[in-house]
């Protein structure tokens, strides 16, 4: 895991990025506990929203009174109602993520990004890390206070794909996967996990140029990141050209059912600054908003 002083460095980078951008968290209307967002209900927040005849049981302080001294009929002012958001974030920490420094260090920007963006809008905010079949909860003030690399230290699983089904997610939470993708998975599984249960899923996925348009040619060791092991290869155009097309294919069909299911997908540079990878896509794709 990563020493304390690049995931500082990692969360100074994140708190510069939440002066700029946010997560999309005013875009629907909430359910549940009360805070500062708007609900899709009535509550007691000064937003006037309507009128309603009274009924017996209603609260008095509600009732219009400059209208009842008009018409001599009670009625209600509505009030918009204010509730927290929540977020659930999934946080796929199987080894490709780390294969690479600058992925690496891309993927703790955005985590310390997406905890503190959600904290600083009052959301109900869950985190949870998934390495294959494996899911562990791991609490806020674990990663605010740089904690949390002993619970990937504590998860053996070797399956590549992580399984999102196996934990509980929220209903009506904005519902984030953190992942580079790079698993032989269809991705319908993964995403029902983002949408089912009223949900609004967003993917963030980092990639690096090495593994996005790698300049293979001659004699290569490959290094499976799950497995850890090497395999040396000779590397000619052809076999480039089929890497290539398998990983175009292999995006495109992500992008497909991300759209099919109103999900968006943004894929993230670990070269480019933060601010301008997050800016080509996930601005442009609404799944942040830059603030005003």
């Amino acid at each position: 895991m990563r020493n304390r002083e690049q995931l500082e460095e990692a969360m100074l980078a994140a708190q510069r990025l939440a002066e700029r951008l946010r997560l999309p968290l005013g875009a629907q209307a909430w359910k549940g506990q009360a805070g500062e967002f708007r609900g899709a209900g009535v509550g007691s927040s000064i937003d006037f929203q309507d009128h309603r005849d009274y009924m017996p049981g209603d609260d008095p302080r509600h009732i219009n009174w400059q209208a009842y001294a008009r018409t001599g009929q009670y009625s209600m002012k509505l009030y918009r109602e204010e509730v927290r958001p929540v977020v659930d974030l999934f946080f796929d920490v199987s080894e490709s993520m780390w294969a690479e420094e600058v992925k690496a260090s891309r993927a703790m920007e955005l985590l310390y990004f997406f905890v503190l963006s959600a904290e600083r809008s009052g959301a109900s905010l869950r985190v949870t890390f998934v390495k294959g079949e494996e899911s562990r909860a791991v609490p806020v003030g674990d990663i605010l206070s740089h904690r949390w690399g002993t619970n990937i230290e504590a998860m053996t699983s070797g399956a590549p794909v992580p399984s999102l089904d196996r934990v509980r997610s929220r209903v009506n939470a904005i519902r984030i996967l953190l992942s580079d993708l790079l698993f032989e998975e269809e991705p319908g599984r993964v995403l029902r996990s983002l949408y089912d249960r009223q949900g609004t899923g967003l993917v963030f996925a980092p990639f690096t140029t090495q593994e996005a348009n790698p300049g293979w040619s001659g004699q290569y060791d490959f290094i499976d990141a799950e497995e850890k092991t090497r395999h040396p290869h000779q590397i000619g155009g052809s076999v480039l050209e089929r890497y290539l097309e398998a990983y175009r294919r292999h995006f495109s069909l992500w992008n497909e059912e991300c759209r099919r299911h109103q999900i968006a997908l943004s894929r993230i540079s670990s070269e480019a600054d933060l601010f301008d990878s997050l800016n080509q896509e996930a601005v442009r794709l609404g799944a942040l908003e830059v603030l005003p």
